[in-house]
């Protein structure tokens, strides 16, 4: 076996390991939610400048103790006022029980593909089947206790407008009857930031110590896939370090006593934010640029509740003084362009990092700003299916960059083919002296000045640009229900079209995805994939070793089936991407006077292999 086709099956065989190792879906075990979930709160010690949270149950009032109120029940969930929510980008409602947000919609966003379908729901109360909301109020210190501050079980009273815009904030407010009234503003911009601002006006005649605080819950673990190569559950920026723990990672997170929960509590001196993230929505709680805060990521279990918690320092307000603060809130979709706005503009830190980027963020992050350029220009010009023509020219600029590395590697290719009747010389005055040939073709590169490792290294340095795009594909909620061409509705998902019915000629439905016949139910694209991939292959003639060319002529075949239910953007960019190598080889090996014969290797590989005779 020559060394060029040992470099080609090495770096075949290790970019295949290297995706399986990269793209294998594994989905965790789901978890049950509780029928009566209870929602940690929180609570501010007497000298602390941070307040404390703990899932106990609520302490004696006035002495200072980490506690935590009960939530609301259904019953008093659904009976308590709303305010609706109607912004161009989200409908939904607020309780004035707790003034909790928890009913949230996206309007841009539908479940399915059929326009009918219903919105993506992001944001839901208490008493449905996966509560998911924020809660603000105040934590007690010094002499108040918990039924001197507002908490999640608080009524307040409206003033005013009933309905949230973006023209119209609304505000409430609520008196202790002991002398301290709270008050709460929220408004929201024209994409996807809340703001809450509150404040407490102190008639006690004495000073008042509490710190004010914000909570993202979610009742138990969400549903979907899991996927290794994306990252779902808590995100938060901690001054310059950025943090992901998976839903999974939290019940084994270190239980903390006084939190009375297993919990990761972090102080954040100037810039920072928390909250909870998905493939293509995040719920985000974000103090104002340059506050310093705890961050707080929690996992009560038994109630089965995650939590993440943004609790700001202890304040004083003095007698006949007003204090407040104000916090923003990001319920919404990953958007690249609004997330980017919300950090150059509004100043908040490393924003745009809440998207997952993975670990070649260096290449991920530009390669998404030239397919987000070239879908707005091919946009703007009214090009149908823009994303996946921009996918395609997004392709053809990539193998431009990597041409001087594509050049290297196929000359040496070229120049190894020149070799090959030396080699085979060398080959048959060796004999068996495997020793002897070794030394005899190092002679061989080192005299012809080859080098048998260049045509396979430049391959691995085009690995980490091919999971690049993979990440921007797969985690980008712009390729979500993006059309290309004809039966291609969504180059986030896989080809919807099947072998099985013969691309719809038949009137069978093809397989569900997930069954054992999905795998085989191969769409246009893949099978698309496993020919550019076989072409790829006939550039060089078969092998003459059995188990060489058995290899060789499996692999094409292997990688159809793997990706058959990867997303259409995906194989799309594979196809390319082949069939644009398979032109610069063939032009690369004919300018070095190689002149690959793809008619007759094809020919070659399906007559019948004739045994070779034994050396005597």
């Amino acid at each position: 076996m020559d060394d060029q086709n040992k470099n080609l099956i090495l770096a075949t065989a290790l970019s295949f390991l290297v995706i399986l190792g990269w793209f294998l879906l594994f989905p965790p075990e789901q978890q049950t939610p509780s029928e009566e979930p209870a929602v940690a709160t929180t609570t501010a010690t007497d000298s602390g400048t941070t307040p404390d949270v703990a899932a106990a149950p609520p302490a004696t009032p006035g002495t200072g103790a980490l506690a935590t109120p009960e939530t609301a029940a259904p019953s008093l969930a659904s009976e308590a006022p709303r305010l609706s929510i109607e912004t161009p980008r989200l409908t939904g409602s607020i309780s004035l029980l707790g003034g909790r947000i928890d009913r949230l919609a996206l309007k841009g966003y539908h479940e399915t593909l059929d326009p009918d379908s219903p919105l993506v729901s992001l944001l839901e109360p208490v008493g449905t089947d996966r509560p998911y909301y924020a809660l603000y109020g105040w934590a007690p210190a010094g002499d108040l206790g918990y039924e001197d501050v507002p908490g999640a079980n608080t009524l307040w009273t409206l003033d005013g407008n009933d309905a949230l815009s973006v023209e119209t904030p609304v505000s409430m407010h609520w008196d202790n009857g002991k002398g301290l009234t709270f008050h709460r503003t929220i408004s929201i911009d024209e994409n996807y930031m809340f703001t809450v601002a509150q404040s407490v006006e102190n008639a006690t005649g004495s000073a008042v110590r509490l710190a004010p605080y914000g909570i993202v819950a979610r009742h138990g673990q969400p549903e979907g896939s899991r996927f290794y190569i994306l990252h779902e559950g808590v995100v938060r920026q901690t001054d310059e370090e950025l943090e992901e723990i998976k839903y999974k990672k939290m019940p084994d997170m270190d239980y903390v006593e006084r939190e009375g929960a297993n919990a990761e509590v972090t102080d954040v001196q100037e810039n920072g934010w928390i909250g909870f993230t998905d493939k293509y929505w995040m719920t985000t709680l974000i103090p104002e640029p340059g506050q310093p805060f705890t961050s707080v990521a929690k996992y009560v279990s038994g109630p089965d509740i995650y939590q993440v918690e943004a609790r700001l320092p202890v304040v004083t307000v003095a007698p006949g003084a007003t204090e407040g603060t104000s916090t923003m809130l990001f319920a919404g979709a990953k958007e690249w362009e609004t997330i980017h706005h919300y950090q150059t503009d509004d100043g908040i830190f490393r924003f745009i990092d809440s998207i997952d980027w993975g670990w070649f963020f260096f290449f991920t992050k530009p390669i998404f700003r030239v397919l987000h350029w070239l879908n707005g220009a091919m946009s703007g010009l009214g090009v149908p299916g823009s994303m996946g023509w921009s996918i395609i020219l997004l392709t053809v600029i990539i193998k431009a960059i990597v041409l001087p590395l594509a050049y290297k590697s196929y000359s040496s290719m070229a120049k190894m083919k020149e070799l090959q009747p030396k080699m085979e010389e060398l080959k048959e005055r060796c004999g068996d002296d495997r020793q002897k040939l070794q030394q005899e073709m190092m002679t061989l590169y080192k005299k012809e000045k080859v080098n048998p490792a260049a045509g396979c290294l430049p391959l691995f340095v085009q690995i980490p640009i091919f999971f690049s795009l993979y990440k921007v594909i797969f985690v980008t909620i712009e390729l979500r229900h993006a059309p290309w061409i004809g039966w291609i509705h969504d180059l986030s998902a896989p080809d919807p079209s099947s072998i099985l019915n013969l691309f719809g000629l038949l009137p069978y439905a093809p397989p569900e995805p997930g069954s054992f016949l999905a795998i085989l139910s191969l769409g246009v694209l893949p099978i698309l994939l496993g020919i550019s991939m076989w072409l790829q292959q006939k550039l060089n003639p078969t092998p003459t070793d059995p188990t060489q060319a058995m290899v060789f002529a499996w692999l094409p075949w292997v990688f159809m089936f793997m990706l058959g239910n990867f997303a259409s953007g995906l194989v799309l960019y594979w196809i390319c991407n082949n069939t644009i190598t398979f032109i610069q080889q063939y032009a690369i090996m004919r300018i070095h006077g190689y002149h690959p014969d793809v008619l007759g290797n094809i020919r070659s590989s399906f007559r019948k292999k004739k045994p070779e005779p034994e050396h005597k």
